[in-house]
């Protein structure tokens, strides 16, 4: 059984989980969930949400034992660097300019090879960076159309049974996604997960979410689910350098 399909029995039956994580911290850290941020030119994370991947990756581990690096790097997209794991995380909140060549060959590279982009908009309600990250994701991939993932995609059951996205903002019940070969590659978002996970330095959370409470825990579920359904696809299935595992996985979406 692939372990995809094992990790979905897993958020049916949470008896599992601890028998998957064993498994999973056998890979050590190159099979860690690591939500690195990717940087195009000079763009800076926003200095409010640079708490948040930490958080992402600790509740991966304190929900579901499996290995997760709680120090996260920030990435140039033009970099070698973008090569040597399979999640990365996008975020902004305004306008951006287009990708140069080199970051374009770059994203085409790491898309061959499998990868898995999650692109967070901080201020879905303005949408600026949605739409420019959605422009410059088809010059990546021209051939590529945007489609709706709805609560029926295994990503929302690859570790929680959800109903749809959730983050900071109250956004559409669905995200928007590349799909090529069996996998998601894009996931476009409109919620603001990186601040609805947030905490500033006394550990408090630093922005308050349009649903309250109970819609924070569904943004923290919705972040455990991305990073199973990173760590689970079949790249993850033989115990060799990323970026094999990563080609591996980019020859299916041929």
């Amino acid at each position: 059984m692939k372990r995809r399909s094992l990790l979905l029995w897993a958020g049916l039956s949470p008896v599992l989980a601890p028998l998957i994580a064993r498994e999973a911290r056998a890979f050590g850290q190159e099979g860690a969930f690591h939500p690195r941020l990717m940087l195009t030119g000079a763009q800076k994370v926003d200095a409010a949400r640079r708490s948040a991947p930490s958080r992402w990756s600790w509740e991966v581990i304190r929900r579901t034992s499996s290995p997760a690096r709680l120090v996260v790097d920030q990435i140039m997209t033009d970099s070698s660097d973008v090569l040597h794991e399979p999640f990365l995380v996008w975020v902004g909140d305004g306008n951006i300019p287009a990708l140069t060549p080199p970051e374009l060959r770059r994203l085409r590279q790491y898309f061959e090879l499998g990868g898995l982009l999650y692109v967070d908009d901080s201020n879905p309600k303005e949408g600026s960076f949605g739409r420019a990250a959605r422009r410059e994701i088809q010059r990546v991939l021209p051939e590529a159309s945007i489609v709706q993932l709805d609560s029926r995609h295994v990503l929302f059951k690859s570790y929680y049974l959800l109903d749809g996205p959730a983050g900071r903002v109250t956004g559409p019940s669905h995200l928007d996604a590349i799909i090529r070969g069996r996998d998601a590659q894009v996931l476009f978002a409109s919620h603001d997960l990186l601040g609805a996970l947030a905490r500033d330095d006394s550990g408090t959370w630093t922005f308050d979410i349009e649903g309250g409470a109970s819609e924070r825990e569904m943004a923290l579920r919705f972040a455990v689910n991305i990073a199973m359904y990173s760590l689970c696809s079949d790249y993850k299935d033989d115990q060799v350098h990323a970026q094999e595992l990563m080609r591996r996985r980019g020859r299916r979406q041929q």
